[in-house]
């Protein structure tokens, strides 16, 4: 991709929002125009992420905020939580979680510049600093990408890497805009990013994150029910404890119990992938989540996934062809526009109902030359 934008001044001084007031009153001054944003943040012994830094941005200004300023801001979140007032980032979803976990809110109207890129021919799941070399011929300097952003005073390179992490925002969304324009697609970029952002909170529910474990798709309906209770309550844990989840308990030490249903501490420790330290200190908890999950006996809806099966990984090629096909001449990226498990669903079900909702939107605009041909591969038949 060559280079088609003018470069963007780099900021010399950095400025901070050092209280309230001075960010209510930038964010009253600059309402006009989207709202570039991005965070720094720290997580590598917890679960949920301590915010370091915020960034801002907005028609020419560049700003730094401490996350105290911005969490006693009832105005920023105000906006943030505004569908109605566009919000920039570039690969949203860890500002998402961290936003949704610290602020305790559900933001609306973000644009994840990523997909809007992708959307707009930069390619699949371009990283930032490409993305940003390719558009304006400048490279960032990510050395400081896992340095200590609640250590305080932050270095120069920090603020410089801070700053331009939000400093090619508004440009790259004037760019994404007009290709999307062109390509008459103007709202794909809102379309996908809020269903991003709602698949994202579907699976951060505690009662749905045993559907991430794929592993276990092979216990029995009724030991799939013991799983999802043992995994609801490592969902609770670790939020508790502030603590990973493989720090409490791993995926696979979860799958190992369900299919094992242990009655005893001593059966318990003969199940692979369970440590002695956590029998001692979540022996009997476990147990009991066994046993009443065994006498509940029910069945979650849904259940875990199945691989396909071979006459389903015949179809899925099929389909996926097509959609590769439609994707090239529309030039999306067809991981983009088809997206593995979401297609896997759908030849699972077979239902032309679902595919009617699978394309939808943009979608549907990119489907279109090639949609009655998936119909036809679709369509139920004796087999």
């Amino acid at each position: 991709m060559n280079q088609a934008l003018p470069p963007v001044p780099a900021v010399q001084t950095p400025q901070w929002l050092e209280t309230v007031t001075d960010l209510e009153a930038w964010l009253e001054a600059h309402q006009q125009y989207p709202l570039a944003l991005d965070t720094e943040f720290e997580r590598v012994s917890t679960f949920f992420p301590i915010p370091g830094l915020v960034q801002l941005g907005a028609g020419d200004s560049l700003r730094l905020a401490e996350p105290s300023v911005v969490e006693q801001s009832s105005r920023f979140r105000e906006v943030l939580a505004d569908p109605g007032k566009p919000k920039l980032l570039y690969a949203m979803g860890e500002d998402l979680e961290l936003f949704r976990h610290w602020l305790s809110l559900e933001p609306r109207g973000l644009l994840d510049l990523q997909l809007g890129a992708a959307l707009a021919g930069a390619g699949f799941s371009v990283g930032y600093a490409r993305l940003v070399e390719s558009l304006f011929g400048e490279t960032l300097d990510k050395s400081v990408t896992r340095s200590d952003w609640l250590a305080r005073p932050l270095s120069d390179a920090q603020l410089r890497y801070a700053l331009d992490d939000v400093r090619f925002l508004l440009p790259l969304h004037d760019w994404v805009a007009a290709r999307l324009e062109a390509r008459g697609m103007p709202g794909a970029m809102a379309e996908e990013s809020d269903r991003f952002a709602d698949d994202l909170l579907a699976l951060s529910e505690p009662g749905n994150w045993y559907l991430k474990l794929r592993g276990g798709w092979h216990l029995a309906p009724e030991k799939q029910g013991v799983l999802k209770a043992l995994v609801a309550w490592r969902e609770e844990e670790c939020r508790r404890r502030d603590r990973p989840r493989n720090r409490v308990l791993s995926d696979a030490a979860l799958i190992n119990l369900a299919d094992r249903l242990p009655g005893t501490a001593g059966a318990m420790s003969g199940v692979e992938d369970v440590p002695p330290v956590v029998i001692r200190r979540y022996g009997d908890q476990l147990l009991a989540i066994i046993g009443e999950a065994q006498t509940a006996g029910e069945v979650p809806d849904p259940l875990i996934e199945r691989p396909l099966t071979r006459p389903q990984q015949d179809q899925y090629r099929k389909v996926k062809k097509l959609m590769a096909r439609a994707a090239e001449q529309a030039d999306v990226p067809v991981e983009l526009l088809a997206p593995r498990k979401r297609l896997e669903s759908l030849l699972r079900q077979r239902d032309l109902k679902v595919l009617e909702v699978f394309a939808s939107g943009w979608r549907h605009q990119v489907l279109a030359p090639v949609l009655d041909d998936i119909k036809v591969l679709l369509e139920p038949r004796n087999d």
